[in-house]
């Protein structure tokens, strides 16, 4: 759905109705955002949690939640994670080294463990770092949050036709 249709809460919630100041508003965005990247610019176009179209500069976006990454939404629970995991690596290096303690060899299969634990808190935490300092740039330029739609290009270049 790319946000041009709106509940009409009066008439129940399986009712919609177009909205065209929406569709105006699209349109403005997206000729701005298509004038800011033909100039040079790294931008992003999204749909904020309200669902308001966004051109955002390509810092004021982290990660992106529900596109195929994380399912995290911010830098705090991939910090957490990032935590967890690294634990995890910790734990693992602590299961390899174990069987040293009572004369018998390393546990290498604790290796695996250790490699996908480590390499999991490595991305998850520049995740993590990345989120934290888009969120603060979006904080300090007074940008919107963004959600994690997508957002048709294709109708928007109808939009701008019709």
């Amino acid at each position: 759905m790319s946000g041009r249709w709106r509940n009409n809460e009066q008439m129940g919630a399986c009712a919609a109705m177009y909205d065209r100041e929406r569709d105006r508003r699209d349109d403005a965005v997206y000729a701005e955002h298509k004038r800011a990247v033909a100039a040079g610019e790294k931008r992003v176009l999204r749909r904020t949690k309200t669902g308001e179209l966004h051109s955002y500069p390509s810092d004021e976006i982290g990660f992106s939640p529900g596109r195929g990454q994380a399912q995290v939404r911010t830098w705090q629970g991939m910090a957490v994670l990032a935590t967890f995991s690294a634990c995890a690596a910790v734990f693992s290096v602590v299961l390899f080294l174990a069987p040293l303690g009572e004369g018998d060899g390393p546990l290498w299969g604790a290796l695996f463990l250790t490699a996908l634990a480590g390499g999991f808190s490595f991305y998850a935490f520049g995740l993590a770092r990345a989120e934290y300092k888009a969120a603060r740039l979006r904080g300090l330029r007074g940008s919107p949050v963004p959600g994690s739609g997508t957002v048709d290009i294709n109708l928007l270049e109808l939009g701008q036709k019709g």
